[in-house]
């Protein structure tokens, strides 16, 4: 009889003996009354009177599903969000709702969907930041009652429709070409600008216009393999630019 109470009694010791992490919180229970939050280490609890539900306070990691949503220029697109929540009062995630974790996803994906509908495609890819802001803001607004805190919600992938991702590329394509061909006549008006500037100053030399052209085919002549015909009134040309140079070189 002796052995049997004494069997019971460490039983019953080791029932009502608990050890709460660092990160778990524990809500207790007595007769089914909340008397408040104990942990971390070791618990001592009333066999059979009380009881404890363990909550855990690190960031958990929530996956929003993919959905379909119609953006505000009527685009239809999927997209798939992540979630980062903590508990910050363990007694309202235990008492204010059945199941925190769960709640948090439904409303997630809710608020997803609202916040995201009320943008154009254009402003979903360029204001990606401060709509991830706008519905941390609304999920948090919801989830403080169960004493959950949201700290983040970042979009994570958007499925564009086949034809829509064709339409963009055909505009990424459309606007380099036309940066091309900006590029391309600004170079022609920088170089009318030196061919103008230096027509200005072969008009003030026009000996310069026959050394340019003997330059000219000083170069076609390195090829050695093409026929030149000066005009006999080149070689007069030549012959006054010739002794143009002599008459500067004898006045110098």
């Amino acid at each position: 009889m002796i052995y049997t109470i004494i069997v019971i009694v460490l039983l019953l010791a080791a029932a009502s003996l608990r050890v709460v992490k660092e990160y778990d919180r524990g809500v207790i229970f007595f007769l089914g009354k909340c008397t408040g939050v104990r942990g971390p280490g070791l618990i001592i609890l009333v066999p059979i009177l009380e009881k404890m539900t363990k909550v855990t306070l690190r960031t958990i990691t929530m996956n929003i599903p993919s959905q379909k949503i119609i953006t505000k220029d009527n685009v239809s697109i999927d997209i798939a969000a992540v979630a980062y929540y903590h508990i910050v009062d363990a007694q309202k995630s235990v008492i204010a709702i059945e199941d925190v974790y769960s709640a948090v996803n439904q409303i997630s994906q809710t608020t997803v969907r609202n916040i995201v509908g009320k943008f154009s495609l254009d402003q979903l890819l360029s204001q990606t930041g401060d709509i991830n802001l706008q519905i941390k803001d609304v999920i948090d607004a919801h989830t403080e009652p169960w004493g959950a805190q949201v700290t983040a919600v970042e979009i994570k992938d958007i499925t564009l429709p086949d034809n829509m991702q064709r339409a963009m590329a055909k505009e990424a394509e459309a606007e380099r070409e036309r940066r091309a061909k900006i590029v391309a006549a600004e170079g022609e008006f920088q170089a009318a600008v030196k061919l103008g500037e230096a027509a200005d100053i072969i008009a003030l030399h026009p000996v310069a216009l026959q050394l340019r052209t003997l330059q000219t085919m000083s170069e076609i002549a390195t090829e050695k393999n093409s026929t030149i015909i000066f005009p006999a009134q080149f070689m007069t040309t030549v012959q006054e630019a010739i002794a143009t140079i002599k008459g500067d070189s004898k006045g110098k």
